[in-house]
């Protein structure tokens, strides 16, 4: 039986020529350079962003909860409500999704299609989906469900697949072996060994939802980020510092509480 290492030993280097080595070196801080000097400063208004990043932070360790709660506390409801269906519809559309795209178990054109449901979805970023779907359907929630139950569906197929294809497979012999159909395969040998992940996974997408319904609802996807938005258009730095603190303490709580679940599942 082959024992652990007790020495260190360097990993290999990928270019073992050394002037190579210093030529890489050299070439990666020309580049840098390069890079920062076509970068047009201007002081001026770095000057001016620092007086209102100043304003900020004082509205914000000054934060005004209650000339603006009403508008507060109807954004929150706004993004919880768009977090909690926008997970549960991508969950329930992600499922077969994620089945079709692993190649264990799936026939080979019905692999490429979910592959490329798959792709398409984790290609555009949250924001710009959003924009999109903000200029189709107008301003508020709404787009913001659908951009987040479509980002919902590329995240969570495609690591469902992924665990689907990292299965056991002695489990799914043993199920096969008795003469069971597909469906039975899915339900008996698969479905046990991925559902405590996918259920990890969807209360971590849950988690991220929240927080990228605050950054679409800047582009108008309804949410808190919309008030947040508004509260900064105003220059009322007190009443977004709020925003600001809500949001952070909305996540810590979803954060401790996945993790206090995750265990007890698990």
């Amino acid at each position: 039986m082959t024992g652990y290492p007790t020495t260190w030993r360097r990993p290999p280097q990928m270019v073992t020529d050394r002037g190579w080595r210093i030529a890489l070196y050299l070439g990666v801080m020309v580049y840098l350079l390069i890079g920062l000097g076509s970068v047009e400063v201007n002081w001026t208004r770095i000057a001016e962003g620092g007086e209102r990043g100043l304003r900020f932070i004082s509205g914000f360790l000054q934060p005004d909860f209650s000339s603006r709660w009403k508008d507060i506390s109807n954004g929150l409801i706004e993004s919880l409500t768009i977090t909690l269906t926008s997970t549960v519809v991508g969950i329930a559309i992600s499922i077969p999704i994620g089945i079709g795209a692993a190649r264990n178990i799936a026939p080979a054109w019905v692999y490429y299609i979910c592959r490329g449901i798959i792709a398409v979805s984790r290609a555009l970023q949250e924001v710009i989906i959003a924009i999109f779907l903000v200029a189709m359907f107008g301003f508020g929630p709404f787009a913001g469900f659908l951009t987040l139950s479509f980002a919902t569906i590329g995240f969570i197929s495609k690591l469902l697949a992924e665990d689907i294809e990292d299965i056991d497979e002695a489990q799914a012999e043993a199920v096969r072996a008795t003469g069971a159909g597909w469906w039975q395969l899915v339900n008996y040998a698969i479905q046990p060994q991925v559902t405590p992940r996918l259920i990890g996974l969807s209360l971590y997408r849950l988690d991220i939802n929240f927080r990228e319904s605050a950054v679409i609802g800047i582009v108008g996807a309804g949410g808190i980020g919309s008030t947040l938005n508004t509260a900064i258009d105003r220059y009322e730095y007190d009443s977004a510092g709020a925003i600001l603190l809500i949001i952070i303490a909305i996540v810590m709580v979803a954060e401790y509480s996945s993790s206090y679940l995750r265990k007890f599942l698990q």
